[in-house]
């Protein structure tokens, strides 16, 4: 289940319900998927094989289509970050500067933990939106953010690109942004 953390204050916002509210006021969208659908062998799998990913894309096809149809993503993926993915520390150092992009940032967590820090209107300011299983968030292009790992580091989640090429990070500096 989602927690929001405003940055700002310290106040958290807890709840599907509360934390959809939230998210889908400032125009991120928010859903929740059925984690009991994923086999019990890839529930606490961190480094997964290339058919195992695809397992992961064939049990969640019907949610994956659904959202793609509503918001036009062309493109999927899983992604798995775990202490045995090489060079993780480098990557995640890339992944944790604040940027933008061309088109809405996805990501459908199915296993582990992830967050997005999210740039939100002048009086909410930052936030972090803490993710575990089931979770499916969607930064609407040209907001500011970033993705980084909790202290768990480990996360499997099925990413969506409206370009067939995928994203790409466009630097944001942002003297508002305090780490």
């Amino acid at each position: 289940m989602a927690v929001i953390r405003l940055r700002n204050t310290g106040e958290r916002i807890e709840g599907n319900n509360n934390v959809k509210t939230f998210l889908n006021g400032i125009g991120v969208l928010y859903e929740h998927w059925d984690t009991e659908k994923l086999p019990a062998h890839l529930k606490d799998k961190f480094v997964l094989s290339d058919e195992e990913k695809e397992e992961v894309l064939a049990v969640y096809d019907e949610e994956i289509r659904s959202l793609a149809q509503r918001r036009g993503y062309q493109k999927w993926e899983v992604i798995s970050l775990s202490e045995e993915t090489p060079n993780l520390d480098e990557l995640l150092q890339k992944f944790q500067q604040v940027h933008t992009h061309s088109e809405d940032e996805v990501r459908a967590i199915v296993a582990g933990e992830g967050v997005f820090t999210i740039k939100g209107p002048k009086d909410v300011g930052y936030f972090d939106a803490i993710l575990d299983a089931g979770d499916v968030i969607s930064v609407p292009e040209g907001t500011p953010h970033f993705f980084t790992l909790t202290d768990t580091r480990r996360v499997v989640a099925v990413r969506l690109f409206i370009d067939p090429s995928g994203w790409v990070a466009h630097p944001y500096d942002d003297p508002e942004f305090q780490p």
